[in-house]
């Protein structure tokens, strides 16, 4: 599907919130999702599971065809490769987020950070790409120090097949937009 419409049918607002990232997959997903509503995280519900490979950027829609191409470009080079999630981290006292780490698939994710941020996606980032799955994120520090210590035992092993891009809408919800498998765009 071309990213030149509403999933479904409906037109496109002037300007588009997107992000692109690596999804997690099923049952891993949906346990971290499900650990991060218990920590009380109010955006547990409304993040699918990911990696990020691009961060929240706007971009006016006009652009969204040339974005989807360049997209699709960076899946063509690249072929799957084995993710490994182990353990917790955590970007505290930067940014009080805990997370778990990307112990294999963290350079694949480098790279593919560099090359979807390049062409009509260039931007500068605030912080320096670190490949994570955030499980907590501006919680109380007691809280932040709960999570970090339940996500130590974490582990999901899984092939990476390919990223999608999301969008965020008007009911601050991220919806997957389009996938884009390896090899193939």
């Amino acid at each position: 599907m071309p990213l030149t419409s509403l999933p479904g049918g409906g037109d496109l607002p002037e300007v588009v919130t997107i992000g692109v990232s690596v999804s997690v997959p099923e049952p891993y997903g949906s346990e971290i999702q499900d650990a991060r509503a218990g920590h009380g995280d109010p955006l547990a519900r409304s993040i699918p599971t990911h990696v990020t490979l691009l961060p929240p950027t706007e971009v006016p829609a006009e652009r969204l065809p040339g974005i989807g191409e360049h997209l699709a470009a960076v899946a063509r080079s690249h072929r799957p490769f084995r993710m490994l999630l182990q353990g917790s981290g955590t970007f505290r006292p930067v940014s009080p987020v805990v997370f778990v780490r990307v112990e294999e698939g963290a350079h694949e994710c480098r790279l593919l950070e560099a090359a979807v941020r390049s062409g009509p996606l260039a931007r500068e980032l605030a912080f320096p790409y670190h490949p994570h799955v955030t499980v907590a994120h501006g919680l109380p520090a007691d809280v932040l120090d709960e999570a970090y210590e339940k996500a130590r035992t974490f582990q999901a092993a899984f092939t990476v097949t390919g990223f999608g891009i999301s969008r965020f809408d008007a009911d601050e919800v991220w919806r997957p937009w389009r996938t884009f498998g390896f090899g193939t765009g």
